[in-house]
């Protein structure tokens, strides 16, 4: 996921009802990447890849079993999403 694709998806996320919504409308847009809805509270300590007013986003890699939060684009395998806590 490149810096505009990012742009563009946290701009999908803002405009959705809810961070559910949102999560839906980024897996349907930008498959076959995996969307996670995360707590808050669960990233308080990583910085996001990219936040708005309602949300922020965060990039997650993978190694085929375990998730990580990374600030790599070129490693991401999926998003995480939370709403702005």
């Amino acid at each position: 996921m490149n810096t505009e694709q990012l742009a563009e998806a946290l701009a999908t996320a803002e405009v959705a009802g809810t961070v559910r919504e949102a999560a839906a409308a980024l897996r349907e847009r930008y498959a076959p990447l995996c969307v996670v809805v995360v707590d808050a509270f669960d990233m308080r300590a990583e910085p996001p890849a990219a936040a708005g007013e309602r949300c922020a986003l965060y990039l997650g890699a993978s190694d085929g079993h375990c998730w990580q939060v990374t600030q790599d684009p070129t490693q991401a395998a999926g998003l995480f999403i939370s709403t702005r806590g």
